[in-house]
């Protein structure tokens, strides 16, 4: 009789061993919360000390701020607003005539965003919706457009703009404007258009509206929260460049934009830091209003733009 041989039991296996993602899947529990809080705090104090110290160095005086420029705390008693009045006072009172300048950088960037939307949203409307030859062609070519540099095309429109009597105005300078926000705007709009279904506009085809009535009272109540974040998005461009504005602007101070005017400011040795700051935060101050008064229309047409419904 053949004695059967024994055979070792089988070693009891680890839980982890057995399934890994257990292990992993209780890390990244414990290590994930924290981690996100962690990134998020550190792009807020990347994100906020700046603007904090600009702020900071804008309220104080110049003697005080020579004396310790590292300082990040203030007395409320030491505050003082010259810098603010010296850049907001007329340049015939011995000022910066900053309010000027955003006059000129309002009519700009408004100018901008009406003439943009008018022109974009029925272009975004037709590339989405109009069956044509060349479509996907146009949209990429829109794209193309805005990815082209603007430094290219400077010289070219100054000197186009020079012979035609534009170049000095603001009106030339929010048409350099609209022709470089026109091709981005189409872009975004054309997304946020393509996921509004179609069937919403057959039925009010057979209702009887006209294809300018359905776009009037369907497609552009619904596409609301794209067409304020776009304009939101040209807005800061038109308000922000300073490239065209240098080149069309710089003979006529009175013409200036409140970019140009901050640029003068930097470039300065005899206008103070304080004074410097003080311009930088009224340039910074209506874009992020605007941007908190309007934040919820570009989160919602940015994230929705992307979707496909």
């Amino acid at each position: 009789m053949v004695a059967t041989q024994s055979r070792p039991a089988p070693e009891k296996t680890r839980s982890s061993d057995r399934d890994p993602s257990l292990t992993r899947d209780r890390v990244e529990r414990a290590v994930l919360p924290y981690v996100r809080w962690i990134v998020i705090a550190l792009l807020v104090l990347a994100s906020v000390v700046p603007f904090y110290y600009m702020l900071l160095l804008s309220v104080r005086s110049i003697q005080d701020l020579l004396l310790d420029p590292g300082n990040l705390a203030i007395n409320p008693v030491d505050i003082s607003v010259d810098a603010y009045k010296q850049v907001l006072s007329s340049t015939s009172n011995g000022g910066q005539g900053f309010l000027t300048l955003i006059r000129n950088s309002l009519l700009v960037a408004l100018g901008t965003v009406v003439i943009t939307l008018a022109v974009s949203i029925p272009g975004a409307y037709a590339v989405s919706r109009l069956v044509f030859k060349g479509r996907r062609q146009i949209s990429a070519l829109f794209l193309g457009v805005y990815l082209f540099p603007s430094v290219v095309v400077a010289v070219p429109l100054f000197v186009i703009f020079a012979r035609v009597g534009l170049r000095g105005s603001l009106v030339g300078l929010a048409i350099v404007y609209v022709a470089q926000t026109i091709p981005v705007a189409v872009y975004m709009l054309r997304g946020y258009f393509d996921t509004i279904p179609t069937s919403l506009e057959e039925a009010a085809l057979l209702d009887g509206c006209s294809r300018f009535g359905v776009i009037r009272r369907v497609s552009l109540p619904l596409a609301m929260p794209s067409i304020m974040a776009t304009a939101l998005y040209v807005c800061m461009i038109a308000w922000n460049e300073f490239l065209f504005a240098l080149l069309f602007l710089v003979q006529d101070r009175d013409r200036w934009t409140v970019s140009l005017g901050l640029a003068q400011l930097s470039g300065s040795i005899e206008v103070p830091t304080t004074v410097l700051m003080a311009g930088s935060v009224v340039l910074t101050l209506p874009i992020i209003a605007l941007f908190f008064l309007t934040e919820r229309f570009l989160v919602e047409g940015l994230s929705a733009g992307a979707e496909k419904g």
